[in-house]
């Protein structure tokens, strides 16, 4: 009997449960529209004029500033650039025979590069800068290029190369029976090696 009391109390429990999903189900959440509200109001005039404001005003700094003084530039080494430097490179053996030569003066800077070239010219660059002018340059070809003749020896001495190849050879071979190997099993104690 207490079996029964107690499965009509879950029943009744479930049933009681499902009754109050079903009334909670219907209460749907409503939406509704309203118009926006004009909101906007202009901004305010915060600004003051440098005379009104009492706070401290920017100025930028002068152009003096910015420069060393004369005294300055002189201990220290500032002022218009100016430097002469040249440099070149001959060597018989090898045939090199090129160099550089530059000078500036404050803004100014005009120089030249060489080089011998392999066919007996001279390769000439002749160069200035001046401001923001940007790079200008000449390029000039001193002599006439030469190359030498193709004799009838030298065109017929050359042979393609024979080929060289050869397919490898085995270097693997099998062991000549299974008694010649013999297993080696760890003793697990150090010893001396045999031999």
């Amino acid at each position: 009997e207490q079996r029964i009391n107690n499965m009509n109390t879950k029943v009744c429990l479930i049933l009681l449960a499902a009754v109050a999903s079903l009334a909670y189900a219907d209460e749907r959440p409503t939406y509704s529209y309203q118009q926006p509200q004009n909101s906007y109001s202009p901004p305010q005039n915060t600004y003051q004029s440098p005379e009104e404001s009492s706070e401290e005003v920017y100025s930028a700094p002068s152009e003096e500033s910015y420069s060393a003084s004369s005294e300055e530039k002189e201990e220290y080494g500032y002022g218009p650039a100016k430097y002469d430097f040249d440099w070149s490179v001959k060597d018989e053996y090898s045939g090199n025979d090129f160099g550089q030569e530059e000078s500036r003066d404050g803004d100014r800077t005009d120089g030249s590069y060489y080089v011998h070239l392999p066919d007996g010219r001279l390769q000439k660059v002749t160069y200035y800068v001046d401001g923001d002018s940007g790079y200008v340059a000449e390029v000039t070809y001193e002599g006439e290029a030469q190359y030498p003749e193709e004799s009838e020896e030298s065109s017929e001495s050359y042979k393609a190369p024979n080929p060289s190849y050869s397919a490898p050879s085995p270097s693997y071979s099998a062991p000549e029976s299974e008694e010649s190997e013999e297993a080696v099993v760890p003793s697990g104690r150090y010893g001396a090696p045999r031999n």
